[in-house]
């Protein structure tokens, strides 16, 4: 029991001989680049995102993406180019496809471990680096095709270099500001304005408190302003050459629209993002309570960096509050500068020297505790009595029978985090905290990994290829109609035919912009007034997708040529027209 004892009652590893920075990076190597493969692309983003790249890396078009044939300028190519690199490196495959946001999230860490050695110093980063990268969020966008952890990393390097330039003078202050301002063209290059927008607005209020408007006034230095135009303008005129429209989609609709209309149908209550860090920071999202009653008090002591992840946090959450588009990304940096918060706190515990910080980290311990066991409950009372307990709409009979069978790993989780939690409150213990903390998200990557796979599987195009008949030959044209099962592309290696009235089904709003605006439909795309025509003159076999609401369609084109429809996944029906037979 010594051992144990010694654990819970140390409050002193200011001085230890753990070479505490690399098991630190370590645990985010881990963190960030594992299950890389292991789950198949998630709909629609991740089958969307992948195909793009797939077909930027075949046809070589790196500055217009496209999507199943279709011109697709959502989002700039930034991105699509890197994935496209990885995929001509390691094959197509998901691992590939994910790798450009596991390195991004991996020297985000580093990035960030290096600005909080230098700040506040080892313990703080090593902490740091542990808590933002056991973040579901952060785990979750380090694991997945998609933008927001590639402009995460640039947004953050922006932020940390234009901080580090008013801490010196001369010439190192200006290398660090236009070092600052291509961080903000490349995040630019990969989301659009917010890449700047972000680190812009974070800076200048932060000046702005911190009263040092001269640091404002030199954010538009003229060499700033060149190095930006220098970074974006390439992209910018280069795209709006090949497409006229681009200027007004891009600016209007892309990013004006998106932030004040509820045309991009992503609209969230005000109280959004105040759950989405309550559940996705969890288990770390427990100590926010008290560590803002302290803040509101005053009584905890605040660096000149510590007030700066503050303003970073409160600027990203209000910000996006105010969009009428919401989605969890778009916060992933303001989590960020709460990782590098609680960090403080749980080090300055750790230390020994701070009562205030460990009593904040003992009732963030207790918080913990109550939430796992409010959370463990209605599992028990599921696996014992199911019917007692209201499930959610999503919760189908069919996704509790793929489910089920992971609750008792669930319930292993919440009750070791409550237990480790409640001990490390009434032991006083600081690293029973931080051990109670980081119970539940190691988990969920070993014991509890397996939910992933399964969500996936879903709704993944994978689920849905591996159903499809095993007579089908490279001559046989996919064609759904009006649908687009996403990842099917991808993981068929080619493009497939799609029936649709306004472009809706490949979820990307320029082709329905660019189809209403009367310009030529692209050859994978067919009019839904014309598919009768089409598939009369398809003179090769035709394996046409629908979902459930048009399974009867595709039973009477079955029965003209006595092809029998076949059940595929996820909700979608298919038939197999013999050439000349459509």
């Amino acid at each position: 029991m010594k051992p144990l004892k010694t654990f819970f009652t140390d409050r002193s590893p200011k001085e230890t001989g753990l070479p505490i920075l690399l098991i630190a990076v370590l645990f985010a190597a881990w963190a960030t680049f594992s299950h890389l493969g292991d789950f198949p692309l998630l709909s629609p983003d991740e089958g969307r995102n992948a195909e793009v790249a797939r077909e930027m890396k075949i046809d070589g078009r790196w500055l217009v993406p496209t999507y199943d044939g279709a011109v697709y300028l959502d989002k700039p190519a930034f991105f699509f180019k890197a994935t496209a690199l990885s995929l001509a490196a390691f094959g197509d495959n998901e691992a590939a496809a994910r790798l450009p946001s596991a390195l991004s999230a991996f020297a985000l860490l580093l990035m960030l471990m290096a600005f909080c050695h230098r700040t506040y110093g080892r313990l703080t980063a090593a902490i740091a680096g542990v808590v933002v990268a056991s973040t579901p969020l952060f785990m979750a966008f380090s694991k997945i095709v998609i933008f927001d952890m590639m402009l995460a990393l640039w947004v953050s390097a922006a932020i940390l270099l234009a901080y580090l330039a008013e801490e010196v003078t001369g010439a190192k202050r200006r290398q660090r500001y236009l070092l600052a301002t291509l961080c903000a063209g490349l995040a630019t290059l990969v989301k659009g304005p917010v890449g700047f927008l972000v680190p812009l607005l974070v800076m200048a209020v932060f000046h702005g408190l911190e009263r040092h408007g001269r640091a404002i006034r030199s954010f538009f230095h003229p060499w700033h302003i060149l190095v930006f135009l220098g970074v974006v303008l390439p992209w910018f005129v280069g795209l709006s050459l090949e497409c006229p429209d681009f200027p007004y989609y891009g600016i209007m609709k892309e990013s004006i629209a998106r932030f004040t209309t509820t045309e991009f149908r992503r609209t969230q209550p005000a109280w959004y993002y105040a759950a989405i860090i309550a559940g996705c920071f969890f288990t770390w999202s427990t100590l926010l309570p008290a560590a803002m009653r302290q803040l509101i008090q005053r009584r905890f002591d605040l660096q000149r960096a510590d007030r700066l992840f503050i303003v970073w946090a409160l600027v990203v959450v209000i910000f996006f509050s105010l969009s009428q588009s919401k989605l969890p990304g778009y916060i992933l940096t303001g989590v960020i500068a709460l990782g590098v918060l609680v960090a403080r706190i749980l080090a300055r515990a750790l230390e020994g020297d701070d009562s205030v910080a460990l009593d904040l980290v003992r009732r963030g311990a207790l918080m913990l505790g109550m939430v796992s066991l409010l959370l463990l409950c209605p599992l028990l009372i599921f696996m014992f009595n199911p019917g007692d307990v209201p499930t959610p709409r999503w919760l189908t009979p069919v996704a509790l029978m793929q489910f089920a069978p992971l609750f008792p790993g669930f319930i292993l989780s919440l009750g070791a985090t409550a237990v480790m939690a409640f001990i490390a409150f009434f032991t006083h213990s600081a690293r029973g905290a931080v051990a109670a903390y980081l119970i539940f998200p190691v988990l969920l990557l070993t014991l509890n990994f397996e939910v992933i796979p399964r969500h996936a599987a879903i709704k993944s195009g994978l689920t849905l290829v591996n159903r499809l008949p095993s007579t089908l030959t490279q001559e046989t044209e996919i064609a759904c109609l009006a649908c687009m099962p996403s990842g099917v592309p991808f993981y068929l290696g080619r493009l497939v035919t799609v029936f649709t009235e306004e472009g809706r089904e490949l979820t990307s709003n320029y082709v329905i912009f660019s189809l209403a605006s009367g310009k030529s439909w692209p050859t994978q795309l067919v009019p839904w007034a014309l598919r009768e025509t089409y598939l009369s003159r398809t003179e090769h076999p035709l394996f046409l997708m629908a979902t459930g609401e048009r399974r009867e369609e595709l039973v009477l084109r079955g029965d003209r040529v006595g092809a029998s429809v076949v059940p595929l996944a996820n909700g979608y029906f298919g038939v197999l027209l013999p050439a000349g037979n459509h």
